[in-house]
């Protein structure tokens, strides 16, 4: 194992710390992203060097952005769920890190200063859900790059919808989603699902 490998395991084992949701809904898609996913995602952005002021939109209970956090990162994490949010809080509480905790929406939200944002955004399965649009859109004006969690087979839409903006890379990574709903069958279900590194250039400033 490379010297790389072994830093990323670490980080996947504290983040095997975080809580997951106590009372997930399944219309706000509020599924835990796993800790080896959480590790592939930052590694990948900390190897990239873009760990500086790391934003994460609808951070839910807190992983990406405490592990960005650990890896040396201000960390930013917005969640307009205050159940998720207070278990976000406590896992950085547990983890001893500082994380910038900001109860908002995605679509009203006004950050300056965020170099990246890092995030697992809702994929649009449910009816309800506000999908990964509303996320990419806000997600492009606020950063100069965006790591950004989609379904498989997602590279058409994406590529279109971030226009200006460019695709540099993607990820194939396999997501371990267990069972947190009743009409979930498994106790888990591997499905694979595309990380995109997204450059949209600098902005200093958000505006809606």
């Amino acid at each position: 194992m490379s010297l790389a490998e072994m830093k990323k395991k670490q980080l996947e084992i504290m983040l095997e710390k975080v809580e997951g949701f106590s009372q997930p809904s399944p219309e706000k898609e509020q599924y835990a992203t796993p800790a080896s996913v959480a590790a592939d995602m930052l590694y990948l952005a900390y190897l990239r060097e873009d760990l500086n002021t790391v934003c994460d939109l609808g951070c839910g209970t807190g992983i990406l952005a405490i592990g960005a956090a650990l890896l040396g990162a201000r960390a930013v994490a917005v969640e307009n769920d205050s159940q998720a949010l207070s278990i976000a809080r406590a896992n950085a509480d547990r983890l001893n890190v500082t994380v910038d905790f900001v109860r908002g929406d995605v679509n009203t939200i006004a950050l300056r200063g965020i170099d990246a944002v890092i995030m697992n955004p809702p994929f649009g399965a449910q009816k309800a859900s506000l999908g990964d649009r509303a996320f990419l859109r806000k997600a492009t004006e606020m950063a100069k790059v965006v790591y950004s969690l989609h379904n498989q087979g997602s590279e058409g839409f994406i590529r279109s919808f971030v226009k200006p903006c460019r695709v540099e890379e993607i990820y194939r990574i396999p997501f371990p989603l267990k069972r947190c709903f009743e009409f979930h069958r498994q106790e888990v279900k591997n499905i694979d699902v595309e990380l995109y590194r997204i450059i949209c250039g600098k902005k200093d400033t958000l505006e809606e």
